[in-house]
């Protein structure tokens, strides 16, 4: 049987490099996309073709560039000599008060993170349906798109707008056999404690390394109490993207470990978080059961 095709962008790290493995784990061959992580691409397609024995084609392109996006879709499925499957997921998080937030910052965001989605979308569309190919378009968004929170007007508007976006182009392509979904992550791990220290810094917050990661503390507030792993996302994608899920399309499936269900904060400022701090907070209750008779 003829292995199956897909395109995710921004595969080189953090969940899309979590994607890609799960999916060369289920028999796709992959083409990715890297901006700046050349190294951590050219890993990713060693472990995929060395542990899966599957193809992983990897390109530099810069998706927030014009037309670039739809210029890596054609050339990656062209390679591929098919498309089963794109997985959009590169994108940027841009925090910020809706008084402070420069336009540049929310065109960057609406561009990257919504516009080049959708014309991503359309180009693979228009290549499956002119080869008579079926297969799934699946979007990594948030959790935030489906709560509020503060700074994150721009973010998770733009989130919204593709768990809205979607529902009408599962209408529009579903006759052609492409079923679309997202996936929405939480909470999750993509670097570890020093690499969160580094980034931010570089967004202007500096924290002590010494004192407990702010993750930890926020696993404790989380009811599966833990957060997030690349491969969590990767495996709802897997399942989506699978004749198990042939009959879903048009849905935002949340991954976050139940994190918003009792509306607590995502994120707090680390100088000021402690374990027992207020809010919500998942606790095992000790339980004493009687003796059966």
């Amino acid at each position: 049987m003829e292995n199956k095709k897909a395109i995710v962008t921004g595969g080189s790290r953090g969940i899309g490099n979590g994607i890609c493995l799960k999916l060369a784990a289920a028999g796709y061959d992959i083409a990715t996309n890297y901006s700046t992580a050349s190294q951590e691409a050219d890993e990713l397609a060693h472990k995929i073709e060395t542990n899966f024995g599957r193809k992983c084609f990897v390109y530099q392109a810069s998706l927030d560039k014009p037309d670039v996006g739809q210029k890596f879709i054609n050339k990656a499925a062209h390679d591929l000599g098919g498309l089963n499957l794109l997985v959009n997921n590169a994108g940027v998080t841009r925090m910020g008060n809706i008084l402070d937030m420069p336009i540049e910052t929310m065109d960057y965001l609406v561009s990257l993170d919504f516009r080049t989605y959708l014309l991503n979308a359309q180009t693979a569309a228009r290549f499956m349906i002119k080869r008579g190919l079926t297969g799934s378009i699946i979007n990594v968004t948030s959790s935030r798109g489906e709560r509020a929170y503060s700074g994150d007007c721009i973010y998770g508007g733009v989130k919204a707008g593709l768990n809205r976006a979607i529902q009408s182009m599962a209408i529009d392509l579903g006759p052609y056999g492409i079923r679309v979904n997202n996936v929405a992550p939480g909470a999750t791990d993509v670097r570890d404690f020093s690499g969160y220290i580094k980034r931010l810094a570089a967004i202007g917050i500096k924290i002590d390394p010494t004192m407990p990661n702010p993750r930890d503390v926020l696993a404790k507030k989380i009811p599966c109490l833990r957060t997030g792993k690349p491969a969590d996302i990767g495996s709802a994608v897997v399942f989506l993207a699978s004749d198990e899920a042939s009959y879903i399309t048009g849905i935002t499936l949340r991954v976050d470990g139940g994190l918003i269900l009792a509306g607590m904060p995502e994120w707090r400022d680390p100088e000021n978080s402690r374990e027992n701090d207020v809010g919500w907070v998942a606790r095992k209750r000790e339980l004493t059961f009687a003796e059966e008779e």
